[in-house]
């Protein structure tokens, strides 16, 4: 029987948190022992925080008190879901004492010694850890996963990569989960749609260049494609709806297409990591889908769907994309991020580059 990690969730108590919780209940590598959220939380059993997503809570977390943002006693590997205003700060304040930090936030994801990874994707990025603890002096580490859009957007992206993708034009239609709680007014979201989401286009449009990009001795050579991004909240419960156009350098037909995201895979499948689907995106034939209502929780919520795959009269071909903003888009790629760091020995700082050399991209 393999020996479980002791872990820690900062910010357990937001809807992000409690999807880490959750996660977490029965995680074969994993074994959560300490959780800490803000000041006005802190002493509280976790039992006594109202609980805000499905399914219910773990009853192994009623017993957990809840820690001040503080990292004298926590665990060396800590998921944070602080939010982004107080978030810099403490991860900095973990890092330097030691905790490895799997960071949903914003804050530290364009450092360039800060490893931005969807595990699928990137995962060699995964050797700027060592660069990182290097430069800035910490025995711990922040590794970082995107915001929840860009992952749906950049997995079907590195799907493409054989086409070479060139230019994006996308729109969401994001779910009111990714607002947080209590979130949008329900004056302002129900039969309504919002053409804004503070930030949400300037991360969709620069976060995927340092995601496709290539590792280089000097860091990440950001990828040369140009993407224009339009971001709304609709009201749907949870799943995030992203509408794609995609230029390619180089011309495919669209059964090509089709045929590169159904076998598309990577690291986590090859290494059979828990939280990895076994297909990462799943393509569906009917006309009407995805939809958030049927398809969100593919494969616990960790596979993203397309369809609707199309020619575009102004560029190679369109398509419609759905992933689960706070599985996928959030808790669950940090999950996965954690594993793979686990799988690849970045969680011990004396083997991280031993180990990291022997890793297939």
């Amino acid at each position: 029987m393999v020996e479980r990690i002791d872990v820690g969730i900062l910010g357990a108590t937001g809807v992000v948190g409690q999807h880490f919780v959750s996660l977490l209940a029965e995680h074969p590598w994993f074994r959560l022992t300490w959780i800490a959220a803000s000041d006005r939380s802190a002493g509280r059993r976790y039992a006594e925080i109202p609980w805000r997503i499905v399914p219910p809570r773990p009853t192994f977390a009623d017993d957990l008190v809840i820690s001040r943002v503080e990292p004298d006693a926590a665990p060396s590997l800590v998921f944070s879901a602080l939010d982004a205003a107080v978030a810099g700060e403490a991860e900095t304040a973990f890092a330097r004492a030691g905790r490895l930090v799997i960071s949903n936030a914003r804050n530290h994801r364009m450092d360039p010694l800060v490893p931005l990874l969807i595990p699928e994707v990137n995962p060699d990025h995964l050797k700027l850890l060592s660069q990182q603890r290097h430069a800035y002096e910490w025995d711990g580490g922040i590794i970082t996963n995107p915001n929840c859009s860009t992952v749906f957007l950049t997995m079907a992206l590195a799907a493409l990569r054989p086409f070479r993708p060139q230019r994006v034009l996308v729109t969401t239609l994001q779910a009111l989960s990714g607002a947080g709680y209590p979130g949008v007014p329900a004056l302002d979201a129900v039969g309504n749609v919002i053409p804004f989401i503070a930030g949400e286009e300037q991360k969709m449009e620069t976060e995927p260049l340092k995601l496709l990009g290539t590792l280089t001795e000097d860091g990440i050579e950001n990828a040369g494609i140009i993407i224009s991004a339009q971001a709304t909240r609709v009201p749907v419960a949870d799943g995030h709806t992203v509408a794609m156009s995609v230029l390619l350098g180089q011309d495919a037909a669209v059964q090509e297409i089709r045929a590169a995201f159904e076998s598309w895979t990577g690291v986590p499948q090859q290494l059979g990591l828990p939280t990895a689907p076994a297909r990462p995106l799943v393509y569906v034939d009917a006309d009407d889908r995805p939809q958030p209502k049927l398809d969100v929780m593919r494969d616990g919520g960790m596979a993203v769907t397309i369809g609707r795959l199309r020619r575009c009269p102004l560029f190679t071909c369109k398509f419609v994309v759905l992933g689960h903003n706070t599985i996928r888009g959030a808790a669950g790629a940090a999950l996965l991020n954690a594993e793979l760091a686990h799988a690849t020995g970045a969680l011990k700082r004396d083997v991280v580059q031993r180990k990291q050399s022997k890793l297939s991209v």
